[in-house]
């Protein structure tokens, strides 16, 4: 490989830096946040993919935020590499605080109590597991579904309004004129 690494990066490595990026998350951040604003769409689009991907990233069903997200950006007909960069909203850092928030809000909807589950899955993925998982994934659905659309709501605003200010000031910038080679050259 031709910038490959010379030696591989042990499982530990690997580990840390999907936890926590090599720079940092702010360096992480400000990427995402600039290539949302570059995106070629409506400020409307952009802004609506960016926000189906934060409602996806709020339900629990990980390994899916990129599908749900893509096909809700595909049903809304807003910008599906936007609504790829809003599922970056659910990360090793908010997930905990998702998860919470949409089993006690799924929870409360569903007037259940919002007591610890003993949840065992020693006896095998296949073997019982769906029926200690769906006392779980009930009430973070119901949950997820009202806080993903509080959540995308608010961070539909924020993108649009960023995505208005970026747009209307790259308008406003004139142009660099690009002149032939040797043309700005007196003889």
């Amino acid at each position: 490989m031709l910038f490959g690494r010379r030696t591989p990066p042990r499982w530990g490595e690997k580990l840390r830096v999907w936890i926590w990026p090599r720079r940092n998350w702010s360096r992480s951040t400000r990427y995402v946040a600039a290539r949302l604003w570059r995106l070629r769409a409506t400020p409307h689009a952009i802004a609506l993919g960016c926000a189906t991907g934060v409602f996806a990233s709020c339900t629990p069903f990980l390994g899916l935020h990129f599908i749900l997200a893509g096909l809700l950006a595909w049903v809304t007909r807003s910008s599906i590499l936007a609504s790829a960069l809003g599922t970056f909203f659910g990360n090793p850092l908010t997930f905990p605080f998702i998860w919470i928030a949409s089993y006690q809000l799924g929870n409360w909807a569903l007037g259940l109590d919002s007591k610890v589950l003993d949840i065992d899955l020693s006896g095998g993925i296949f073997d019982k597991s769906m029926d200690q998982l769906i006392p779980l994934l009930k009430p973070m659905t119901v949950g997820g579904v009202p806080l993903g659309i509080t959540m995308g709501t608010l961070i539909y605003f924020i993108v649009k309004k960023a995505t208005d200010a970026y747009q209307y000031k790259q308008r406003q910038q004139p142009s660099a004129q690009l002149e032939p080679p040797g043309a700005s050259v007196t003889e």
